[in-house]
């Protein structure tokens, strides 16, 4: 959300970091409703005053047996009191309306975000890793014979229909010692405090978090309002909503493991194969809550906690920050990971890191209270994927295929699955 008063004192500015979007000028729209808004808000406090003087009067016209004044003093307050209530519920609606629109406009880039219309545009920033070298055509994850029969799409789609999978014995098991891997490591050696938090979520706490009212297709909502979440980003988060956090309890950093769910809307025909891209998955995340001088450290720490999985497991990645055009409604700044999937022979995104600066901290009433006993200011919220387990399922069984369709897995995940780092041919663990 944006502060009208940034908007008031400089509409240029916030037009321009719009086009640096690729969006329209819209600070004109905004202050005309602004305007009308405070210009009835005035009105009804004026005739809130003219009401308050009149009711006053009518005590003295008593007093003075004045009927005919008492009489017309009475009717001028009950005329006063239908105006002000009038004029406040026409101010309610406006403001309702300015909020609305104040809420579907994207957060503003930083400064130093790239200029660009779409992905094409994004400005690699850093490479890690070899790409393996096969002496064979390596298959893509579904396809490797020790985990074919184990992935199973035909059962999902029986049970659920397109965009589910059913794991079964070792590679269930390697997807979820893969999640254990990385919520122990952010807890143990990233400082970051461990969270089961709920998968249903209010409006509330979707629309604190960006997700609504704009982008309510891309999930699903239950028949008696709860929304599923699209990841645990939405109540970590918004557990601070409402709130006035002392300096000193700063910087709060949290972590959880959840299902998510996407309805997927508008991606009809992209990565239909394999589990590239699901309707219900399963993420680590991790989710920062700071004080606003120390958001833009935080993020790169944030990042190097995600890449540090990657190099754990020993996957190849490039880290890109987002171009202007690319980036998501709520981010001021974003980095994607991508991790190098050889059966596509491309780097495959695998996590997002972004700040949203007070973006989404307004829309929350999320303050912290400043140490030297200031008025309280707007916390900064950031959030980012550390990581997603499918896709990270998908690049470790990628990477560590062998010709006779076996996987050699990554060491990291030994204490996880009782030191057995061989997915044979057959699917089993050895």
């Amino acid at each position: 959300m944006h502060d009208i008063r940034a908007i008031r004192e400089n509409p240029a500015a916030f037009d321009a970091a719009l086009a640096r979007r690729g969006d329209s000028a819209l600070s004109s729209q905004v202050l005309e409703l602004d305007e009308a808004r405070r210009a009835k808000i005035l009105a009804a406090e004026t005739a809130q005053a003219d009401q308050n003087k009149a009711a006053k009067a009518i005590g003295a016209a008593k007093a003075k047996g004045d009927e005919a004044e008492f009489e017309r003093l009475r009717a001028e307050v009950a005329d006063k009191k239908a105006e002000v209530a009038a004029m406040q519920a026409e101010a309610k609606e406006l403001d309702a309306k300015l909020t609305d629109m104040l809420a579907r406009i994207p957060n503003s880039p930083a400064e130093d975000v790239p200029d660009g219309a779409d992905e094409d545009d994004n400005v690699e920033v850093k490479r890690w890793g070899d790409v393996p070298a096969f002496d064979f055509d390596p298959k893509e994850h579904f396809e490797i014979a020790g985990v074919a029969k184990a992935m199973d799409f035909e059962t999902a789609a029986k049970i659920s229909g397109s965009r589910f999978v059913v794991l079964k014995g070792a590679v269930a098991r390697i997807h979820r010692a893969l999640a254990q891997f990385m919520v122990d490591t952010h807890v143990d050696e990233n400082g970051l405090t461990e969270v089961n938090s709920p998968v249903l979520v209010r409006d509330e706490a979707m629309y604190g978090t960006d997700k609504l009212p704009k982008f309510g297709e891309d999930s699903y909502q239950t028949t008696n309002g709860w929304w599923l979440v699209p990841t645990s980003e939405v109540p970590l988060t918004y557990s601070v909503a409402g709130d006035v956090i002392d300096e000193a309890a700063l910087p709060i950093r949290y972590t959880a493991h959840t299902l998510c769910f996407r309805s997927e809307a508008g991606s009809a025909g992209k990565d239909t194969s394999g589990m590239l891209r699901q309707h219900q998955f399963e993420k680590v995340e991790m989710v920062s809550i700071v004080h606003p001088e120390t958001s833009d450290e935080e993020q790169k720490r944030m990042l190097g906690c995600a890449e540090g999985i990657l190099e754990k497991l020993g996957i190849p990645y490039r880290t890109v920050v987002l171009c202007t055009g690319d980036m998501g409604f709520g981010a001021r700044r974003t980095y994607d990971i991508e991790a190098w999937v050889p059966g596509q022979n491309t780097y495959r995104e695998i996590s997002s890191v972004s700040t949203t600066g007070d973006f989404q901290a307004r829309r929350m009433n999320a303050r912290f209270k400043p140490a030297d006993g200031g008025k309280p200011e707007f916390l900064h919220t950031l959030n980012g994927s550390g990581l997603a387990v499918g896709r990270c399922l998908i690049a470790v069984l990628e990477n560590g295929q062998q010709a006779d369709g076996s996987v050699k897995l990554p060491d990291a995940l030994a204490p996880y699955l009782g030191g057995k780092l061989t997915l044979t041919a057959e699917g089993q663990l050895a």
